[in-house]
């Protein structure tokens, strides 16, 4: 089955990550709907794509006028029966399972079409999860984009057991196609192949802050300049999100019962306290 079969495409959730995998697809030549939980919302992920789309503009990578034709394929709403009619829906919503699980649930039963593909961005929950609850398992797959979407090109596939092999050569064509990302394909392992490596070394790095070995700039310095990183890891953490570093630890933690995958005491009272990064203006750094 070709990508060329997927010509419409839902996004649950138009946060950082929603928006930036919607303003991907619709870059693409795609019809995309972002569906949020209320009308606000809505509005605030339009204009996250139109802001993105301007950058892009200013920075002479597309016209004023491809803007425009771009915004016009993408349309915002908080009706959740704009996803029936998709060849694909991607859930890019919180990192919390019983979200996650029950947005399957009930996507799972709203799709029309039978081959309609849908797919998780999540960075660490069970894929097979998902896909048992919603009632087309073999359709379910991770498709996990990395932050900002539009820039970064790695796109990680993640089948499950449970997942039909032509549901993974169809994402495998799409991204690679018709997205001109670059997959790769990991099983389904908490935090997969990416963050099973990343995560540790930001936790290591908030541990090491913690315990008062170094200033957060001399740490971030060290990695950037010691070891040619283009961001030290709690710059990293914060632009990720604290609250999301916190919920992969939990969850690779939980599957592996590593120490190195805890979450620290200080990430805790952090995330609890709402300092969580660039998105909330304070996080190791203020923003």
């Amino acid at each position: 089955m070709s990508n060329s079969t997927i010509a419409q495409v839902g996004v649950i959730g138009g946060g950082q990550m929603g928006s930036g995998i919607a303003e991907v697809c619709a870059r693409a030549g795609l019809e995309v709907v972002v569906v949020e939980v209320d009308a606000t919302a809505a509005e605030s992920a339009e204009g996250r794509v139109r802001s993105s789309l301007e950058r892009a503009a200013s920075r002479g990578k597309i016209s004023a006028g491809e803007v425009t034709e771009i915004l016009a394929r993408v349309a915002f709403t908080s009706d959740f029966d704009a996803l029936a009619d998709r060849d694909l829906v991607v859930e890019a919503a919180s990192e919390d399972e019983q979200i996650k699980l029950e947005l399957f649930r009930r996507v799972g039963a709203l799709l029309k079409k039978d081959d309609a593909v849908l797919a998780s961005n999540t960075s660490s929950i069970p894929i097979v999860k998902l896909g048992a609850v919603s009632g087309r398992a073999e359709k379910v797959m991770g498709v996990h984009f990395f932050n900002p979407a539009p820039v970064m090109q790695l796109v990680e596939l993640i089948p499950s057991l449970t997942t039909a092999p032509e549901t993974l050569d169809r994402m495998r064509g799409f991204v690679g196609e018709a997205l001109g990302k670059e997959p790769i394909e990991a099983t389904d392992r908490a935090g997969f192949v990416v963050n099973s490596l990343l995560v540790p070394y930001l936790l290591s790095a908030i541990r090491m802050y913690e315990a008062g070995y170094a200033s957060a700039a001399d740490i971030d310095k060290g990695m950037v300049l010691g070891c040619g990183h283009p961001m030290g890891p709690l710059a990293l953490a914060d632009l990720i999100g604290l609250d999301t570093i916190r919920a992969i630890g939990v969850s690779m933690y939980e599957e592996f019962k590593e120490p190195l995958y805890s979450p620290p005491p200080l990430l805790d009272r952090m995330v609890d306290a709402g300092l969580l990064g660039k998105k909330a203006g304070h996080g190791f750094y203020a923003y």
